[in-house]
Protein backbone atom coordinates (compact mmCIF):
# COMPACT_ATOMS: atom_id res chain seq x y z
CA UNK A 1 0.00 0.00 0.00
CA UNK A 2 0.86 3.77 -0.55
CA UNK A 3 3.23 5.14 2.33
CA UNK A 4 0.47 7.87 4.03
CA UNK A 5 3.69 9.80 4.69
CA UNK A 6 4.47 10.89 1.24
CA UNK A 7 2.46 14.46 1.84
CA UNK A 8 5.43 15.19 2.91
CA UNK A 9 7.84 13.63 0.26
CA UNK A 10 9.25 15.26 -3.64
CA UNK A 11 9.64 13.26 -6.37
CA UNK A 12 12.06 14.87 -8.85
CA UNK A 13 11.90 13.87 -12.87
CA UNK A 14 14.12 15.07 -15.37
CA UNK A 15 13.15 15.09 -18.36
CA UNK A 16 9.46 16.60 -19.49
CA UNK A 17 8.83 14.40 -22.62
CA UNK A 18 6.45 11.33 -22.94
CA UNK A 19 8.00 9.20 -20.53
CA UNK A 20 8.29 12.11 -17.82
CA UNK A 21 5.08 14.13 -18.53
CA UNK A 22 2.50 10.32 -18.21
CA UNK A 23 5.61 9.42 -14.84
CA UNK A 24 4.01 12.53 -13.14
CA UNK A 25 0.40 12.21 -14.28
CA UNK A 26 0.33 8.74 -13.38
CA UNK A 27 1.99 8.92 -9.94
CA UNK A 28 -0.68 11.30 -8.59
CA UNK A 29 -2.96 9.06 -9.98
CA UNK A 30 -1.42 6.11 -8.00
CA UNK A 31 -1.91 8.22 -4.86
CA UNK A 32 1.24 10.07 -4.85
CA UNK A 33 0.89 13.10 -1.95
CA UNK A 34 3.79 15.11 -2.15
CA UNK A 35 5.01 17.04 -4.47
CA UNK A 36 5.98 16.86 -8.23
CA UNK A 37 8.32 18.52 -9.73
CA UNK A 38 9.14 18.04 -13.88
CA UNK A 39 12.32 19.82 -15.51
CA UNK A 40 13.41 19.75 -18.87
CA UNK A 41 16.03 22.22 -20.55
CA UNK A 42 13.69 22.53 -23.85
CA UNK A 43 12.11 25.92 -22.68
CA UNK A 44 8.70 24.68 -24.44
CA UNK A 45 5.23 22.96 -22.67
CA UNK A 46 5.92 19.81 -22.96
CA UNK A 47 5.18 18.55 -26.65
CA UNK A 48 4.40 15.19 -28.80
CA UNK A 49 7.59 13.93 -30.78
CA UNK A 50 6.43 11.77 -33.27
CA UNK A 51 4.37 14.19 -35.31
CA UNK A 52 7.69 16.83 -35.29
CA UNK A 53 9.17 15.09 -39.06
CA UNK A 54 5.39 14.82 -40.31
CA UNK A 55 2.30 16.79 -39.57
CA UNK A 56 4.05 19.62 -37.36
CA UNK A 57 6.99 20.23 -40.05
CA UNK A 58 4.26 20.35 -42.78
CA UNK A 59 1.22 21.89 -41.87
CA UNK A 60 3.00 25.08 -39.45
CA UNK A 61 0.46 24.31 -36.65
CA UNK A 62 1.48 26.08 -33.86
CA UNK A 63 3.07 24.15 -30.84
CA UNK A 64 -0.37 24.35 -29.12
CA UNK A 65 -1.70 21.69 -31.03
CA UNK A 66 0.85 19.38 -29.88
CA UNK A 67 1.11 19.20 -26.29
CA UNK A 68 1.10 16.33 -24.16
CA UNK A 69 -1.04 18.30 -21.44
CA UNK A 70 -2.35 21.42 -21.43
CA UNK A 71 -0.81 24.30 -19.11
CA UNK A 72 -3.99 24.17 -17.05
CA UNK A 73 -3.86 19.99 -16.69
CA UNK A 74 -0.65 20.58 -14.79
CA UNK A 75 -1.37 23.07 -12.62
CA UNK A 76 -4.76 21.17 -11.56
CA UNK A 77 -2.67 17.98 -10.33
CA UNK A 78 -0.17 20.25 -9.07
CA UNK A 79 3.18 19.48 -11.16
CA UNK A 80 5.01 21.73 -11.21
CA UNK A 81 7.08 22.41 -13.93
CA UNK A 82 10.87 23.71 -14.13
CA UNK A 83 11.10 24.51 -18.07
CA UNK A 84 13.96 25.96 -19.88
CA UNK A 85 17.12 24.69 -17.17
CA UNK A 86 19.59 22.13 -16.89
CA UNK A 87 20.48 19.56 -14.24
CA UNK A 88 24.21 19.39 -13.81
CA UNK A 89 24.70 16.79 -10.81
CA UNK A 90 22.85 14.30 -8.75
CA UNK A 91 24.27 13.46 -5.35
CA UNK A 92 22.62 10.23 -4.63
CA UNK A 93 23.94 10.26 -0.96
CA UNK A 94 22.45 13.65 -0.25
CA UNK A 95 19.52 13.19 -2.27
CA UNK A 96 20.02 16.02 -3.98
CA UNK A 97 20.03 17.73 -7.91
CA UNK A 98 21.47 20.71 -8.71
CA UNK A 99 20.83 23.01 -11.47
CA UNK A 100 22.94 24.85 -13.82
CA UNK A 101 21.40 28.20 -12.59
CA UNK A 102 23.03 27.44 -9.04
CA UNK A 103 19.24 25.99 -7.38
CA UNK A 104 19.23 22.56 -5.63
CA UNK A 105 16.33 20.66 -5.02
CA UNK A 106 16.02 18.00 -2.53
CA UNK A 107 14.00 14.54 -3.50
CA UNK A 108 13.18 11.37 -2.09
CA UNK A 109 12.37 9.78 -5.27
CA UNK A 110 13.96 10.84 -8.52
CA UNK A 111 12.87 9.79 -11.64
CA UNK A 112 15.36 10.10 -14.96
CA UNK A 113 13.33 10.41 -18.19
CA UNK A 114 16.56 11.86 -20.12
CA UNK A 115 16.02 9.95 -23.27
CA UNK A 116 18.40 10.25 -26.00
CA UNK A 117 20.09 13.33 -28.56
CA UNK A 118 20.85 13.33 -31.80
CA UNK A 119 24.19 11.58 -32.90
CA UNK A 120 26.27 14.30 -35.17
CA UNK A 121 28.98 12.25 -36.70
CA UNK A 122 32.11 13.48 -37.21
CA UNK A 123 32.28 14.27 -40.55
CA UNK A 124 35.34 16.33 -42.16
CA UNK A 125 33.70 20.18 -42.39
CA UNK A 126 30.75 19.44 -40.95
CA UNK A 127 31.46 22.76 -38.13
CA UNK A 128 31.35 24.97 -41.66
CA UNK A 129 27.99 23.65 -42.84
CA UNK A 130 25.71 26.22 -43.25
CA UNK A 131 22.07 25.24 -42.26
CA UNK A 132 22.45 21.97 -41.38
CA UNK A 133 19.95 20.31 -38.49
CA UNK A 134 19.41 17.60 -36.79
CA UNK A 135 15.34 16.54 -35.95
CA UNK A 136 14.25 16.27 -32.64
CA UNK A 137 13.00 19.05 -31.22
CA UNK A 138 10.17 21.56 -31.59
CA UNK A 139 13.85 24.28 -32.41
CA UNK A 140 14.89 21.94 -34.67
CA UNK A 141 11.62 21.91 -37.29
CA UNK A 142 11.02 25.56 -36.43
CA UNK A 143 14.93 26.16 -37.84
CA UNK A 144 14.42 23.96 -40.21
CA UNK A 145 11.09 25.25 -41.89
CA UNK A 146 12.91 28.64 -41.52
CA UNK A 147 15.42 27.54 -43.53
CA UNK A 148 13.31 25.58 -46.17
CA UNK A 149 11.41 29.22 -46.51
CA UNK A 150 14.35 31.21 -47.05
CA UNK A 151 15.95 28.69 -49.58
CA UNK A 152 15.64 29.59 -53.62
CA UNK A 153 16.63 25.99 -55.06
CA UNK A 154 15.07 24.17 -51.92
CA UNK A 155 17.88 21.81 -52.33
CA UNK A 156 17.75 19.33 -49.25
CA UNK A 157 19.88 16.40 -48.49
CA UNK A 158 19.06 14.02 -45.56
CA UNK A 159 21.99 12.42 -44.50
CA UNK A 160 20.48 8.59 -42.67
CA UNK A 161 17.97 6.39 -44.47
CA UNK A 162 16.27 5.71 -41.05
CA UNK A 163 12.65 5.98 -40.13
CA UNK A 164 13.21 10.04 -38.92
CA UNK A 165 15.11 10.80 -42.70
CA UNK A 166 12.62 8.99 -44.42
CA UNK A 167 9.65 10.96 -42.81
CA UNK A 168 11.50 14.36 -43.00
CA UNK A 169 12.03 13.54 -46.88
CA UNK A 170 8.83 12.83 -47.07
CA UNK A 171 7.40 16.06 -45.64
CA UNK A 172 9.85 18.55 -47.38
CA UNK A 173 9.17 16.66 -50.99
CA UNK A 174 5.31 17.73 -49.99
CA UNK A 175 6.57 21.23 -49.28
CA UNK A 176 7.80 21.09 -52.83
CA UNK A 177 11.61 20.78 -51.99
CA UNK A 178 14.49 18.66 -54.16
CA UNK A 179 14.92 16.04 -52.09
CA UNK A 180 18.08 13.46 -51.75
CA UNK A 181 18.53 11.08 -48.96
CA UNK A 182 22.50 9.67 -48.65
CA UNK A 183 22.16 6.00 -46.75
CA UNK A 184 25.63 4.48 -45.54
CA UNK A 185 24.46 1.01 -45.74
CA UNK A 186 23.72 -1.35 -48.32
CA UNK A 187 20.03 -0.71 -48.06
CA UNK A 188 17.18 1.90 -46.45
CA UNK A 189 16.35 0.71 -42.41
CA UNK A 190 18.52 -2.40 -42.91
CA UNK A 191 19.04 -2.71 -39.09
CA UNK A 192 14.85 -2.82 -38.47
CA UNK A 193 13.40 -4.43 -41.36
CA UNK A 194 13.48 -7.28 -44.06
CA UNK A 195 15.14 -6.62 -47.58
CA UNK A 196 11.29 -6.49 -48.94
CA UNK A 197 10.29 -3.84 -46.54
CA UNK A 198 13.68 -1.66 -47.67
CA UNK A 199 12.88 -1.77 -51.12
CA UNK A 200 9.10 -1.35 -50.75
CA UNK A 201 10.05 2.06 -49.08
CA UNK A 202 12.65 2.79 -51.75
CA UNK A 203 9.93 2.51 -54.61
CA UNK A 204 7.72 4.44 -52.80
CA UNK A 205 10.43 7.76 -52.69
CA UNK A 206 11.04 7.20 -56.11
CA UNK A 207 7.43 7.10 -57.18
CA UNK A 208 7.08 10.79 -54.95
CA UNK A 209 10.32 12.24 -56.56
CA UNK A 210 12.73 11.40 -53.68
CA UNK A 211 16.39 10.43 -54.25
CA UNK A 212 16.92 7.88 -52.51
CA UNK A 213 20.85 6.20 -52.69
CA UNK A 214 22.34 3.76 -50.54
CA UNK A 215 25.66 2.68 -49.82
CA UNK A 216 26.97 6.24 -49.48
CA UNK A 217 29.41 7.08 -46.49
CA UNK A 218 29.15 10.74 -46.06
CA UNK A 219 33.40 11.81 -46.14
CA UNK A 220 33.11 15.55 -45.82
CA UNK A 221 31.22 18.69 -46.25
CA UNK A 222 32.47 22.39 -47.82
CA UNK A 223 30.95 25.56 -47.86
CA UNK A 224 31.39 28.06 -50.33
CA UNK A 225 29.29 31.14 -50.53
CA UNK A 226 26.84 29.68 -48.75
CA UNK A 227 26.28 26.29 -50.86
CA UNK A 228 27.18 23.10 -49.17
CA UNK A 229 28.50 20.04 -51.15
CA UNK A 230 28.45 16.52 -49.37
CA UNK A 231 31.16 14.08 -50.68
CA UNK A 232 30.89 10.79 -50.31
CA UNK A 233 33.46 7.67 -50.13
CA UNK A 234 33.01 6.78 -54.13
CA UNK A 235 33.45 10.05 -55.17
CA UNK A 236 30.25 11.24 -55.99
CA UNK A 237 28.86 14.67 -54.60
CA UNK A 238 25.56 16.39 -53.59
CA UNK A 239 25.05 20.15 -53.55
CA UNK A 240 22.45 21.43 -51.25
CA UNK A 241 21.31 24.65 -49.24
CA UNK A 242 19.82 22.17 -46.19
CA UNK A 243 21.40 19.42 -44.82
CA UNK A 244 19.23 17.52 -42.10
CA UNK A 245 21.32 14.46 -39.65
CA UNK A 246 19.35 11.47 -39.08
CA UNK A 247 21.92 9.00 -38.42
CA UNK A 248 21.10 7.60 -34.76
CA UNK A 249 21.19 9.03 -31.52
CA UNK A 250 23.24 9.20 -28.44
CA UNK A 251 21.72 8.03 -24.80
CA UNK A 252 21.92 10.94 -22.09
CA UNK A 253 23.29 8.80 -19.69
CA UNK A 254 26.09 11.15 -18.57
CA UNK A 255 24.46 12.38 -15.27
CA UNK A 256 23.76 8.53 -14.16
CA UNK A 257 27.37 7.76 -14.90
CA UNK A 258 28.40 10.96 -13.03
CA UNK A 259 26.18 9.57 -10.20
CA UNK A 260 27.71 6.19 -10.22
CA UNK A 261 24.30 4.46 -11.71
CA UNK A 262 24.76 1.07 -13.49
CA UNK A 263 25.06 1.26 -17.16
CA UNK A 264 24.67 -0.73 -19.97
CA UNK A 265 23.90 0.44 -23.32
CA UNK A 266 21.69 3.13 -21.19
CA UNK A 267 20.51 3.23 -17.39
CA UNK A 268 19.86 -0.31 -16.34
CA UNK A 269 16.56 -1.06 -14.64
CA UNK A 270 14.73 -3.82 -13.23
CA UNK A 271 11.30 -4.88 -13.86
CA UNK A 272 9.99 -1.73 -11.58
CA UNK A 273 12.48 0.50 -13.92
CA UNK A 274 14.14 0.98 -10.75
CA UNK A 275 18.01 1.76 -11.11
CA UNK A 276 21.09 0.38 -9.15
CA UNK A 277 20.14 2.99 -6.72
CA UNK A 278 16.83 2.31 -4.54
CA UNK A 279 15.56 5.90 -4.63
CA UNK A 280 16.13 6.51 -8.78
CA UNK A 281 14.33 5.02 -11.15
CA UNK A 282 14.87 5.59 -15.17
CA UNK A 283 12.37 5.41 -17.88
CA UNK A 284 12.41 5.42 -21.24
CA UNK A 285 15.00 5.73 -24.80
CA UNK A 286 17.51 5.75 -21.95
CA UNK A 287 16.91 2.93 -20.05
CA UNK A 288 18.47 -1.09 -20.98
CA UNK A 289 15.13 -3.09 -19.19
CA UNK A 290 14.37 -6.88 -19.44
CA UNK A 291 12.12 -7.47 -22.29
CA UNK A 292 9.97 -10.81 -20.47
CA UNK A 293 8.21 -12.26 -23.95
CA UNK A 294 11.73 -11.75 -25.49
CA UNK A 295 13.49 -13.06 -22.78
CA UNK A 296 16.63 -10.94 -23.20
CA UNK A 297 17.42 -6.86 -22.31
CA UNK A 298 17.00 -4.66 -24.58
CA UNK A 299 16.77 -0.24 -25.35
CA UNK A 300 13.71 0.94 -27.22
CA UNK A 301 13.42 4.26 -28.97
CA UNK A 302 9.77 4.10 -28.50
CA UNK A 303 6.74 6.52 -26.99
CA UNK A 304 5.37 3.07 -26.13
CA UNK A 305 8.01 2.19 -24.27
CA UNK A 306 8.45 5.41 -22.38
CA UNK A 307 4.33 5.55 -21.33
CA UNK A 308 4.33 1.52 -20.58
CA UNK A 309 7.90 2.55 -18.03
CA UNK A 310 6.43 5.36 -16.96
CA UNK A 311 3.39 3.63 -15.37
CA UNK A 312 5.60 0.65 -14.11
CA UNK A 313 7.89 3.30 -12.09
CA UNK A 314 4.96 5.37 -10.91
CA UNK A 315 2.93 2.01 -9.06
CA UNK A 316 6.12 0.79 -7.73
CA UNK A 317 7.22 4.37 -5.84
CA UNK A 318 3.36 4.26 -4.83
CA UNK A 319 4.38 0.82 -3.52
CA UNK A 320 2.39 -2.07 -5.67
CA UNK A 321 4.19 -4.92 -7.18
CA UNK A 322 4.00 -3.66 -11.33
CA UNK A 323 6.01 -5.84 -13.49
CA UNK A 324 6.90 -4.33 -17.26
CA UNK A 325 5.87 -6.83 -19.53
CA UNK A 326 5.40 -4.98 -22.96
CA UNK A 327 5.34 -5.96 -26.18
CA UNK A 328 7.11 -3.40 -28.62
CA UNK A 329 4.90 -1.16 -31.44
CA UNK A 330 5.89 1.26 -33.45
CA UNK A 331 4.61 3.39 -36.61
CA UNK A 332 5.87 5.81 -39.61
CA UNK A 333 3.57 7.51 -42.15
CA UNK A 334 5.31 8.62 -45.31
CA UNK A 335 3.28 9.94 -48.12
CA UNK A 336 -0.31 7.87 -48.09
CA UNK A 337 1.25 4.82 -46.27
CA UNK A 338 1.13 4.25 -42.55
CA UNK A 339 3.30 1.61 -41.65
CA UNK A 340 2.67 -0.13 -37.63
CA UNK A 341 4.67 -2.31 -36.52
CA UNK A 342 4.66 -4.49 -33.00
CA UNK A 343 7.29 -6.75 -31.90
CA UNK A 344 10.80 -6.96 -32.34
CA UNK A 345 12.46 -8.69 -35.87
CA UNK A 346 16.27 -9.20 -34.77
CA UNK A 347 17.48 -12.82 -35.54
CA UNK A 348 14.40 -14.17 -37.71
CA UNK A 349 15.44 -16.37 -40.12
CA UNK A 350 11.74 -16.69 -42.41
CA UNK A 351 9.31 -13.59 -43.74
CA UNK A 352 6.01 -14.68 -44.87
CA UNK A 353 4.41 -11.64 -46.91
CA UNK A 354 0.54 -11.56 -46.87
CA UNK A 355 -1.19 -9.58 -49.69
CA UNK A 356 -4.24 -8.01 -49.16
CA UNK A 357 -6.71 -5.89 -51.89
CA UNK A 358 -6.24 -2.38 -51.95
CA UNK A 359 -3.38 0.10 -52.66
CA UNK A 360 0.04 -0.46 -50.68
CA UNK A 361 -2.01 -2.86 -48.39
CA UNK A 362 -0.15 -5.92 -47.23
CA UNK A 363 1.70 -7.14 -43.86
CA UNK A 364 5.12 -9.03 -43.34
CA UNK A 365 5.72 -11.49 -40.56
CA UNK A 366 8.61 -12.41 -38.81
CA UNK A 367 9.59 -15.69 -37.62
CA UNK A 368 12.31 -17.69 -36.13
CA UNK A 369 11.42 -21.30 -36.84
CA UNK A 370 8.08 -21.20 -35.66
CA UNK A 371 7.90 -18.43 -32.90
CA UNK A 372 6.59 -15.61 -34.34
CA UNK A 373 8.95 -12.50 -33.69
CA UNK A 374 7.33 -9.71 -35.16
CA UNK A 375 4.37 -7.83 -37.63
CA UNK A 376 5.12 -4.62 -40.21
CA UNK A 377 1.82 -3.92 -41.58
CA UNK A 378 1.21 -1.47 -44.22
CA UNK A 379 -1.81 0.56 -44.83
CA UNK A 380 -3.12 -2.96 -42.36
CA UNK A 381 -4.43 -1.91 -39.25
CA UNK A 382 -6.27 -5.40 -38.75
CA UNK A 383 -3.09 -7.33 -39.83
CA UNK A 384 -1.30 -4.93 -36.65
CA UNK A 385 -4.49 -6.12 -34.14
CA UNK A 386 -4.25 -9.72 -35.14
CA UNK A 387 -0.04 -10.02 -35.15
CA UNK A 388 -0.26 -8.18 -31.89
CA UNK A 389 -2.89 -10.62 -30.58
CA UNK A 390 -0.74 -13.85 -31.69
CA UNK A 391 2.33 -12.24 -30.06
CA UNK A 392 0.76 -11.69 -26.40
CA UNK A 393 -0.72 -15.04 -26.77
CA UNK A 394 2.41 -16.75 -27.51
CA UNK A 395 0.29 -18.77 -30.31
CA UNK A 396 1.59 -21.14 -33.30
CA UNK A 397 0.52 -19.50 -36.71
CA UNK A 398 -0.07 -22.22 -39.74
CA UNK A 399 2.19 -20.03 -42.37
CA UNK A 400 0.63 -21.73 -45.30
CA UNK A 401 -2.57 -20.17 -44.42
CA UNK A 402 -1.00 -16.84 -43.21
CA UNK A 403 0.22 -16.58 -46.53
CA UNK A 404 -2.96 -17.93 -48.36
CA UNK A 405 -5.00 -14.46 -48.68
CA UNK A 406 -8.28 -16.66 -49.86
CA UNK A 407 -8.30 -17.57 -45.63
CA UNK A 408 -10.28 -15.20 -44.03
CA UNK A 409 -7.89 -13.13 -42.10
CA UNK A 410 -9.19 -13.95 -38.38
CA UNK A 411 -6.93 -15.17 -35.60
CA UNK A 412 -9.29 -18.34 -35.18
CA UNK A 413 -8.48 -19.36 -39.05
CA UNK A 414 -4.76 -18.57 -39.28
CA UNK A 415 -3.98 -21.61 -36.17
CA UNK A 416 -1.69 -24.41 -36.87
Amino acid sequence: MIDNNTETKTCVVIGASHGGVNFAFSLRKEGWLGKIILIDKDPLLPYHRPPLSKSYLTNGDGMDANLLKSKESYDKDQVELLLGVSVGEIDKEEKYIGLNNGTKLSYDKLVLATGARPFIPPITGIETATDLFPLRTGRDVENIRAAFEKSISKKIVIIGGGYIGLETAASLKKLGGEVTVLEREARVLARVTAPEMSSFFMELHKKNGVDVLVDKNVVSIDNTEGVNTISCGDGSSYDADIIIVGVGIKVNSELAMEAGLTLENGIEVDETAKTSDASIYAIGDCTYHFNPHYNRKIRLESVQNAVDQAKVAAAAICGKSPVYDSIPWFWSDQYDVKLQMVGLSNDYDEIVHRSEEGDNKFSIWYFKGSELLAVDAVNNPKAFVVGTKFLKQSKLIDKAKLKDNSVVFKPVNLLK
